[in-house]
């Protein structure tokens, strides 16, 4: 009695559809100075941003909106505590340096 799918989406509706994230750290970002190395890493992500979009799977166009704490599709964007962007840095990594 039981379906699964990987599916970003698969029930139509107004929700933000079933996503992933990973939460990702290097040593180095854990160091001193690290913010800036994440910052850099994060600038190396948008500059290949339709090509990540393209391997993530089937269906995302469904999920990534830009509504309901998701990024758009077509933009990439970051940010502190933005659920609505594409990388999110928490608060406490930004205050932390």
């Amino acid at each position: 009695g039981v379906v699964l799918t990987l599916d970003p989406k698969p029930i139509e509706g107004d929700w933000n559809g079933a996503g992933a994230h990973t939460n990702y750290s290097t040593k180095s970002m854990r160091e001193d100075g690290g913010f800036e190395v994440i910052k850099k890493a994060i600038l190396n992500l948008s500059l290949r941003h339709k090509v990540h979009i393209e391997a993530y799977g089937e269906g995302n166009e469904r999920r990534l909106t830009g509504k309901h704490e998701t990024a758009s599709i077509n933009t990439f964007s970051w940010g502190v505590a933005n659920r609505g962007c594409s990388i999110r840095v928490g608060r406490d990594t930004e205050k932390n340096g």
